[in-house]
């Protein structure tokens, strides 16, 4: 019943990141080159790993509601909190000029690798389910 709800909000989170993604890649294309390279530089890879992983966390929603397997969930979540904590914290860092809140980001690379472990051993008891081994 929780694990529902909660990949319902996330769902809702892959909407609102790449529709972020999205608008944010264009303006960072059209009037952030009016940025200095290094911050340029910056947004391009926080935009880049947001909208990586806002598809890979799109895919997990998918294979939780086919296969119900709580660990997706987990996966999920963890996608969602490296999303904030990496790309979000890169973006604060830029704009804001807040550069303790880049320490985040170390934290949000940890959480994508916990999402993406979680994520393959997840495939790999589905995959072991079907040829029944």
């Amino acid at each position: 019943m929780y694990a529902a709800s909660i990949a319902k909000l996330l769902a809702l989170f892959v909407g609102i990141s790449g529709c972020f993604s999205v608008l944010f890649g264009a303006w960072l294309a059209h009037g952030g080159q009016a940025l200095p390279l290094e911050l340029q530089d910056r947004l391009s890879i926080a935009l880049q790993y947001q909208f990586i992983h806002t598809l890979a966390l799109i895919l997990t929603i998918i294979l939780y509601k086919v296969h119900s397997n709580i660990v997706l969930i987990f996966s999920a979540i963890f996608f969602a909190l490296g999303i904030i904590l990496f790309s979000g914290s890169l973006y604060i860092k830029t704009f804001f000029d807040l550069t303790m809140i880049g320490k985040l980001a170390p934290s949000g690379g940890l959480s994508f690798a916990l999402a993406w472990l979680l994520l393959g051993f997840s495939g790999a008891k589905m995959f072991q389910h079907k040829l029944g081994n």
